[in-house]
């Protein structure tokens, strides 16, 4: 009864339903060379946090959790939603779980982006249904080299993504009937997708794919892109002389990567189909993840071309970044035009430096820490922390997003400054050394608003300006001003001036809590 009540109010609070025509429903959209997520027609930015594997699958588990998130200033929540508890038994739907997370976050005034954990999580195929994992006659799954096999649906077998993607679809149509208020973003479909173990799958269907020649729509890829292909992918090609036909090793040759480049696309393919299943019924934008330590032909950079030709019905490539260079994962997935989005990191101090590079720099549609619902004192964590800042900034970050007009940065001993050019002056963008202040990072954004006017977002570094159009050719402090945004309205504080600017010759921040400061500059000869 508890579960028939709550759906009813959702139904009624949906008026109608999102239907096809509804101009308010979640998309993408270009603005200059930036992608952004519109939202009931306007932009929109992710400050979200992806929740335990396990957290969503219990709604009185999940009670607690709401406000938890609300003290971390999230507007966005990841949640599973698995196959096996949406399909339990086959062709009986169960979407109780699905109404009581929708109600539960509009309640609560936030978003949801839902993780659909049915063929693969993590690789493997645990959170696909008792009847699929029972019945493995009809639902083939991978072999290893020395023929094991092992639990994970091969691609390569048509009824299982056929039924994944029925399920799929059956619970996008079930979202569009009855989220009529838009809580719900996105979808992930499926999770860091990729074989374990093995370079390929060696199944008997796979190693028949393998030595067949490669698909049509590949061959027609690889002729309309040989000369725009990512490097990791020309290289394989071009050595193996750059054919557009053939079998899989003639075209790519022989080895691991040509084994991933061959998964690459075969998940592709699997994926695509499922994600084609279910915007059919509603088609709001949908990601893959990917791990960025592991092979097996998972949606990592080095193969995306393989993603971006095998699933045309998937928007975004998504990083996992847990480690490694940071900005570097985020230059591999900004490639080809490929949106960024990170549904997955650390929330330690560093990695919520981090998130300002990646909305500044890079124009990331958002970000989400994993497991946040495990962190303690959220209101005064440094995921709150940042958030609270991003949350304020973020109608100036989406303005100016893809116009040249925004930057964001970390800085170090190793990387103590960056110049970056914007409406028409040079930014010398440093560590914050100045008298008592002795930063060992710093982090932040900086947007150009108007004509000589900035607004600044971050802790621990200085700004300076030169001029680079025609005029004077000197470029001074006019005035700082830090302050808040409230309600998208700039409500000033103090003017900052004597040691907090230099003495009138540098725009700072300082390396305690981070701020917003708005500073405007003259020029001089």
């Amino acid at each position: 009864m508890r579960h028939l009540l709550a759906y009813l109010l959702l139904c009624a609070c949906a008026s109608f339903g999102a239907q096809a025509g509804d101009a308010g429903v979640p998309h993408l959209r270009k603005q200059g060379h930036a992608t952004e997520l519109m939202v009931d027609g306007k932009p929109f930015l992710i400050l979200g946090g992806e929740l335990h594997n396990s957290s969503s699958s219990s709604l009185p588990y999940m009670e607690p959790i709401w406000d938890h998130m609300l003290a971390l200033n999230f507007n966005t929540v990841l949640a599973p939603v698995s196959w096996e508890l949406v399909e339990p038994q086959e062709g009986h739907l169960d979407f109780s779980l699905v109404d009581g997370l929708i109600q539960g976050a509009r309640q609560h005034h936030l978003h949801l982006v839902f993780l659909w954990l049915a063929s693969w999580k993590n690789g493997t195929s645990s959170y696909v249904p008792v009847w699929v994992k029972k019945d493995f006659h009809r639902f083939p799954r991978a072999r290893l080299a020395h023929g094991e096999t092992i639990e994970v649906l091969s691609t390569l077998a048509p009824a299982n993504w056929q039924a994944d993607a029925k399920a799929f679809a059956a619970l996008m149509r079930h979202i569009r009937e009855t989220d009529g208020a838009h809580t719900v973003l996105m979808m992930q479909v499926e999770n860091e997708v990729g074989v374990r173990g093995d370079t390929r799958d060696r199944s008997e269907a796979a190693n028949a794919a393998f030595d067949a020649g490669i698909p049509k729509e590949l061959s027609a890829f690889l002729e309309k892109n040989k000369d725009t292909m990512i490097p990791e992918i020309q290289k394989h090609w071009q050595a193996a002389g750059a054919k557009t036909k053939g079998t899989w090793k003639s075209v790519f040759g022989s080895g691991a990567e040509a084994d991933e480049i061959f998964m690459a696309w075969n998940y592709a393919r699997y994926v695509d189909h499922v994600a084609a299943a279910g915007k059919s019924e509603y088609a709001i934008p949908m990601y893959v993840n990917a791990c960025l330590g592991c092979a097996g032909g998972g949606p990592v950079a080095r193969v995306m071309d393989m993603w971006l030709a095998g699933a045309p019905h998937i928007d975004i490539l998504s990083p996992d970044i847990y480690g490694g260079d940071f900005q570097k994962s985020c230059e591999h997935f900004t490639r080809r035009g490929n949106p960024l989005f990170i549904p997955e990191m650390h929330s330690s101090e560093e990695a919520t430096r981090d998130m300002f590079l990646a909305v500044g720099q890079y124009n990331a549609i958002g970000t989400s820490p994993f497991a946040v619902d495990s962190i303690k004192d959220p209101a005064t964590s440094p995921l709150a922390r940042s958030y609270a800042i991003l949350q304020q900034v973020a109608p100036v970050i989406l303005a100016q997003q893809g116009e040249s007009r925004l930057t964001g940065f970390v800085l170090n001993k190793e990387h103590p400054s960056v110049t970056r050019e914007l409406d028409g002056y040079e930014l010398t963008i440093s560590l914050d050394q100045i008298f008592h202040s002795h930063a060992d990072t710093g982090y932040g954004l900086v947007a150009a608003v108007g004509a000589d006017e900035f607004i600044g977002a971050g802790s621990g570094f200085r700004v300076t300006f030169k001029p680079k159009t025609p005029g004077p050719t000197l470029a001074g402090i006019a005035a700082v001003d830090e302050g808040t945004y409230r309600d998208g309205k700039w409500i000033p504080g103090r003017r900052l001036n004597g040691d907090e600017d230099d003495q009138g010759q540098t725009w700072r921040f300082s390396s305690d809590a981070p701020k917003i400061e708005r500073c405007t500059v003259y020029r001089y000869q």
